[in-house]
């Protein structure tokens, strides 16, 4: 089942078969801190794996952001990119209602995302810092073959 929302000549979908997968692993892989390296095979997996949100002007493909969830208690937040050509146009921000006001998505007892500089943005959709951060813990795989910035020291 796929669902499709207009803003002007913009479309958010999630059907998978419109996806851009050269598009989204060259924007992720050379162009963001947090998947710097990504390989094409864990994008595609990554997606396989999530509900997909493209944006797209026509055919082409132009934002994309990704939903890794139960369906119950639980949804973070992934991915989420507009290219810098379509920027300043309220994308983002109608992504993030469209994702959040997505009826599969209802109901869950936690929305996660994170971010290094788009605080601001994610508040205004009620996301604050971690409420208690000592309860929370990560583990990094020391055979990541990705280099996002945050594990640098």
């Amino acid at each position: 089942m796929t669902d499709s929302w207009e803003l002007g000549d913009y479309q958010i979908s999630t059907d998978r078969s419109r996806l851009n997968l050269d598009l989204i692993h060259d924007f992720l892989s050379h162009k963001t801190y947090w998947a710097t390296g990504r390989s094409l095979e864990v994008v595609e997996r990554s997606i396989e794996n999530s509900l997909p949100f493209g944006i797209y002007q026509g055919s082409e493909q132009v934002g994309f952001a990704r939903v890794v969830t139960d369906y119950a208690t639980f949804a973070w937040i992934a991915d989420v990119f507009v290219l810098p050509e379509h920027r300043g146009r309220g994308l983002s921000k109608w992504l993030m209602e469209v994702i959040l006001e997505h009826p599969r998505l209802q109901g869950f007892r936690r929305w996660v995302l994170s971010t290094k500089d788009a605080h601001g943005v994610y508040e205004r959709f009620g996301f604050s810092k971690l409420h208690r951060p000592n309860r929370w813990m990560e583990r990094p795989d020391p055979n990541m073959k990705e280099s996002p910035d945050y594990w640098k020291k």
